[in-house]
């Protein structure tokens, strides 16, 4: 089996259209498409700033303390 590698830009509709002379009318071909894009990130928060409000603040107010003696 011969192996030929196209790079194409897809056409605004996102058709793709592959002229290739040697092509023959009825012969079977394979075809396969690979996005060169890069994939999502999987830490999509990462690099993103963080901001810690009263940091050192108590995490429930004061009133909802209990205290067992």
């Amino acid at each position: 089996m011969k192996e030929t590698k196209f790079k194409i830009v897809v056409i605004e509709d996102g058709r793709i259209v592959i002229e290739e002379p040697a092509l023959r009318k009825g012969q079977h071909i394979e075809i396969t498409i690979r996005s060169s894009e890069r994939p999502l990130p999987t830490w999509p928060l990462r690099g993103l700033p963080v901001v810690y409000r009263d940091p050192f603040g108590p995490a429930v107010p004061e009133s909802e303390w209990e205290s067992e003696t």
